[in-house]
């Protein structure tokens, strides 16, 4: 797929923006002591959630072992027994890259979703974080050439969370996955730092073609629910992509995009269309 959304728009500029990802981004032990700071809170307030924070959360000494506590539960059960699962986390997250990833996309649901009021309520019931940690894990598999494992363990978290990305995409830091349900992303697509997705995005192919297939989306970029976008394409930084759009060609950085086919609509100037979060088209 060749070709770039055309508009008659004045030339633009980008706006200011994030270049690195943002200062949303916490590293794992920051972001771990707010997690235990909360948890303690609520336990307090309601006993009845005692167990719950205190078996995921609270008996453990950091991010990396209460993951490997979570995310086998999450599962439920499956080809993979959760004791290997278990095993599968706590290798992938000895490496500390992975857990200040993980723990920056924790913080980017917190800080992007108006529902969280602190980082626990994602940690223990977001699906789309959740889909996110374990995609982190099997992309990690995926890299040390553990591909079988890491497409069973993938396939077990889509039947389980309904998000399916395949190992081998590589995925930035501070990405939140904004309910999650229906999100599918292709082998070869990549996607940058800062990005937000709604629920019912597809990331794919537009055929049986082999090779480099899919989208490449840039930093700061909103996706707006049920967006599909289509073969070899470039989402350009700080993009937003309207609801319910199909997206078949280049999408210009800081444009607006909606429609079926998608086409430009407008400019973003002033702000990061993923950190604001702002679904709205220009009138």
């Amino acid at each position: 797929m060749t070709g770039e959304l055309k508009t008659d728009a004045a030339p633009f500029l980008p706006p200011p923006g994030p270049s690195a990802p943002s200062t949303e981004a916490a590293g794992s032990r920051v972001l771990w002591l707010a997690l235990t700071v909360e948890a303690e809170a609520v336990a307090a307030r309601e006993p009845m959630l005692g167990p719950v924070v205190d078996a995921h959360v609270l008996r453990h000494a950091g991010l990396g072992d209460a993951l490997s506590s979570l995310l086998p539960r999450v599962l439920g059960s499956g080809l993979l027994p959760r004791g290997a699962i278990e095993d599968l986390v706590e290798e992938a997250a000895a490496e500390p890259a992975l857990l200040d990833l993980v723990a920056s996309d924790l913080a980017a649901a917190e800080a992007r979703d108006p529902a969280a009021a602190g980082p626990l309520l994602p940690f223990l019931s977001y699906k789309g974080f959740h889909a996110l940690a374990l995609h982190k894990v099997t992309h990690a598999l995926w890299g040390r050439g553990r591909r079988e494992v890491a497409r069973l363990l993938q396939g077990q978290a889509a039947r389980a969370l309904a998000v399916d990305i395949h190992p081998a995409v590589p995925v930035g830091r501070g990405v939140f996955v904004d309910h999650g349900t229906g999100l599918v992303v292709g082998e070869t697509a990549t996607i940058g730092n800062d990005v937000s997705i709604l629920q019912g995005v597809t990331l794919g192919g537009t055929g049986k073609e082999r090779g480099d297939r899919h989208p490449k989306v840039g930093d700061g970029v909103l996706l707006g629910a049920g967006a599909k976008v289509l073969g070899r394409v470039t989402v350009g930084r700080y993009a937003k992509v309207g609801a319910g759009s199909v997206v078949l060609r280049d999408v210009p950085p800081c444009a607006t995009v909606a429609g079926v086919p998608a086409r430009v609509v407008g400019w973003c100037r002033d702000a990061v269309p993923a950190l604001a979060m702002d679904h709205g088209l220009p009138g």
